[in-house]
């Protein structure tokens, strides 16, 4: 029988270096895995360069080409969550110590070689004084902030090849104001800490989620990864389980020097802590949004119902409402107590008194019927008819029109062009 602890998730680091880390994911679904790993490259804040002002560029480049260099050159951004404010929370209009971070490059080659623009040309410098006097200095982010932080990694350090920006020959200079904030993967690729990511499950391919093409060995022309070892070989006679799902997970994360490798993944996994958190309060619904209020003028009882846009005190829909009675509640386009398009109840209020049409093309002869289609005539009857189509009219009784080209008899009210009668509309006669 297996404990309770072979059913927890663990994680074995089997290889941690100054910028990588190697380790083993076990006991979780394919899909915390891949989670952990989207988190890990686009949800953790760094800060990067993200606007260049160049004074003076007389290099082969242009001026776009080497401002993209400088937004992708890696800057250390250790404990950047506390020790610098995102642009949008600060209360500066242009900048300021709290948010941003200035850097200066002016190289001008004066010899006959040719001359290399690299990362370690890049100098942070404080910001001008009497810039950010309007920002009070209520912020302790300064004093987050290590030595080096905004500074270009590996600068200056034998070990570490700066990056290149540009080369230049003799009488050629560059010269540029570079502001860094912080900001995230999502927003552009340049705030991301990592440069690389491995990720690799069920090594010998026991689930069949891979299918490989070969020409005559399958074994020779797709060698195993150096993970097999963590599993055992399929065996030849071993049934198919398609029950079966991966749980080990091996992982490989390499930064590109902003943060360190234990940072990247104690945030990473902070941070799929917090949507999760946001998530299970965002499906938690109080008691009293269960139930919507309902109003006491529905089904033609009491006052009206207001649904949708421009509606009277008894409408439903748009323009909808009731042409007598005690008020009730349209169903359509222009009508009320029906559910079609341009149906009215001329008698009684809302669920009571006349019949509502429901389709085009529909009539009621007699009687206090409503009908909504084109072409639609209510020839006589004492309730009145009413009719909402191209071309359509009531020649007898008090009849309402609201179309095109629509004529009444007696006493009818139209609403469309080309009526007559009691009408608004235009070119009415």
């Amino acid at each position: 029988m297996q404990n309770q602890e072979d059913f927890e998730p663990t994680v074995r680091i089997r290889e941690l270096k100054k910028d990588s880390v190697n380790f083993v994911l076990e006991n979780v679904d394919l899909a915390f895995a891949n989670s952990v790993r989207r988190v890990v490259i686009a949800d953790i804040p760094t800060v990067a360069i993200d606007m260049v002002e160049i004074e003076i560029n007389t290099t082969v480049l242009a001026d776009e080409f080497i401002a993209h260099r400088l937004g992708m050159i890696p800057l250390y951004s250790s404990n950047c969550d506390e020790a610098i404010r995102y642009t949008r929370d600060c209360n500066c209009l242009a900048g300021c110590t709290f948010c941003s971070i200035m850097l200066e490059l002016n190289v001008i080659c004066t010899e006959d070689d040719t001359m290399h623009i690299t990362s370690n040309h890049l100098e942070a410098v404080p910001w001008p004084h009497g810039f950010d006097e309007d920002v009070p200095p209520d912020g302790d982010e300064l004093t987050k902030r290590g030595d080096k932080f905004g500074h270009p990694v590996g600068q200056h350090d034998p070990d570490v090849p700066p990056v290149m920006i540009c080369k230049i020959r003799k009488g050629q200079e560059f010269k540029a104001k570079c502001i860094a904030k912080k900001g995230l993967a999502k927003e552009h690729a340049k705030w991301s800490p990592c440069s690389a990511i491995g990720f690799e499950y069920d090594p010998h391919n026991k689930l069949r989620h891979t299918s490989y093409w070969f020409e005559t060995d399958i074994k020779k022309e797709w060698p195993l990864s150096e993970n097999a070892q963590e599993e055992e070989a399929e065996r030849d006679d071993e049934p198919f389980d398609y029950a079966a799902k991966p749980n080990k997970f091996y992982m490989n994360v390499e930064t590109d020097g902003s943060l360190g490798p234990q940072e990247v993944i104690m945030k990473g996994l902070a941070e799929l802590q917090t949507k999760l958190a946001n998530l299970i309060l965002g499906l938690k619904s109080s008691p009293d949004s269960d139930q919507l209020p309902m109003d006491a003028g529905m089904n033609g009882q009491g006052g009206g119902h207001d649904g949708q846009w421009n509606q009277d005190a008894s409408s439903g829909q748009w323009g909808g409402g009731a042409s007598s009675g005690s008020g009730g509640s349209g169903g359509g386009w222009g009508g009320s107590s029906a559910s079609g398009w341009g149906g009215s109840s001329p008698r009684g209020g809302g669920g009571g008194g006349g019949g509502g049409g429901g389709g085009w093309g529909n009539s009621s002869p007699r009687g206090g019927g409503a009908s909504s289609g084109w072409g639609n005539s209510s020839p006589r009857g004492g309730g009145g008819g009413a009719s909402s189509g191209w071309g359509s009219s009531s020649p007898r009784g008090a009849g309402s029109a609201s179309s095109w080209t629509q004529n009444s008899g007696d006493a009818s009210s139209a609403s469309g062009w080309g009526t007559g009668g009691a009408s608004s509309g235009w070119n009415i006669s």
